[in-house]
């Protein structure tokens, strides 16, 4: 049903847009589903970016930076100082020309941009937290000491998301966090989850897998530190002496040089296949060789675009437990207290060894994600709450 009143939405992408990663995937999708609603939907970011944006939502990019080339994620002081201030400029010249109903700033940038391109307008502003700065900031290089960047994400999380009128979280673990640590209203705070294509993954239509291939095991996604990419490769080399024949398929356009050593260190190189992270359109297919999907991510407080793609495939997730918001143990995934390799293990040999266990958590998973994880119900949800600020 098309809503009463069309809204103008502008969407503040501090990234590169689009592209196959978390945040610029939200970005899409989220921009496409409320031009679905109905909406005016102007995407302003980068001059960078991979794929393709649905007609009916305008991108606005800054001019070509040719200093400017990074595609992976995280933060930079390049980006800061340099970047940015054409992304603020662009979107107050937009501002006034296109007079938005509602900002909807994506990343810490985002919302810096768009307080500082708003002032002195009456105009609402949501900022989208995908993840804390206190968890995540650590994780990258930016030639500090580690104390130094924890606490500068435990600042960044206390007084940016201010910044803006309302602040939307991907889970409930980050509105929790923004109350407790950071002092927050939760009347401020809204939860609108992650989306995912349901129907790209068609489990039931998929081809069973050859009776003589074997047993096998799937990450798909980059391969950053925070991945936990080392605890992954520690559990497979648990699971090899009780399940001898396994594979683990790697589908990732990192490099895996950072982890050679250690991989043949423990003896399980052999035993991994590294290929190409898949065009959109052949992920499911990816997937679905997989007989156990995995997330060995440890800190994370948003939810892993791979994750919701694992579920909706139908594939079984062994995952530690604090990385994977709205599954349920043994219900729609298995999961593992968190950095605890031995557990996470374990769990990869329960559902290779009862493939009826499995099956019904595959199939538990894509019916949660079909019945909460649409991108229209997230679309939904977000212009209900746009309606609501513009209101007040």
């Amino acid at each position: 049903m098309r809503p009463e009143r069309a809204l103008r939405v502008g969407i503040v992408a501090a990234c590169p847009f689009p592209l196959a990663r978390g945040t610029p995937v939200r970005i899409l999708r989220m921009a496409e589903a409320l031009s679905e609603r109905g909406h005016e939907v102007h995407v302003v970011t980068y001059h960078l970016g991979s794929g393709v944006v649905a007609p009916a939502v305008r991108v606005h990019r800054i001019r070509d930076l040719k200093f400017y080339s990074k595609l992976s994620p995280g933060p930079s002081y390049r980006k800061l100082l340099f970047v940015d201030p054409y992304l603020q400029a662009l979107l107050r010249r937009l501002l006034r020309e296109l007079q938005f109903d509602v900002i909807h700033a994506h990343h810490y940038e985002g919302v810096l941009v768009g307080a500082l391109a708003r002032r002195g307008l009456r105009l609402p502003m949501v900022y989208d937290a995908h993840t804390l700065l206190m968890t995540e900031l650590p994780f990258y290089s930016l030639g500090l000491p580690a104390g130094v960047k924890r606490a500068a994400g435990v600042w960044m999380d206390r007084h940016i998301p201010g910044l803006a009128d309302h602040t939307v979280c991907v889970t409930e673990t980050i509105r929790d966090k923004l109350v407790r640590d950071a002092g927050m209203d939760p009347q401020r705070l809204t939860v609108i989850t992650n989306g995912v294509e349901f129907e790209h993954f068609n489990a039931p239509q998929q081809a069973p897998p050859p009776p003589d291939r074997p047993p096998t095991l799937v990450f798909t996604g980059n391969l950053a530190e925070y991945q936990g990419i080392d605890l992954m490769l520690q559990a497979f080399q648990r699971v090899l002496p009780r399940v001898p024949a396994t594979r683990l398929v790697i589908a990732s356009d990192t490099p895996f040089d950072a982890y050679e050593t250690l991989a043949n260190e423990l003896g399980v190189r052999q035993q991994i296949d590294i290929v190409r992270s898949p065009a959109f359109k052949d992920l499911p297919a990816v997937l679905a060789a997989g007989d156990v999907a995995l997330n060995p991510r440890v800190d994370c407080d948003g939810i892993p675009v791979k994750l919701l793609n694992y579920m909706a495939a139908g594939r079984p997730v062994v995952s530690f437990a604090s990385s994977a918001p709205g599954v349920v143990h043994a219900s729609t995934g298995w999961l593992a207290e968190s950095g605890n390799i031995q557990a996470f293990a374990d769990g990869v040999v329960t559902l290779l060894e009862d493939r009826a266990l499995a099956t019904r958590l595959g199939d538990s998973a894509r019916e949660y994600v079909s019945k909460n994880c649409r991108w229209s119900i997230v679309a939904e949800r977000c212009e209900a709450l746009y309606r609501r600020m513009i209101a007040a």
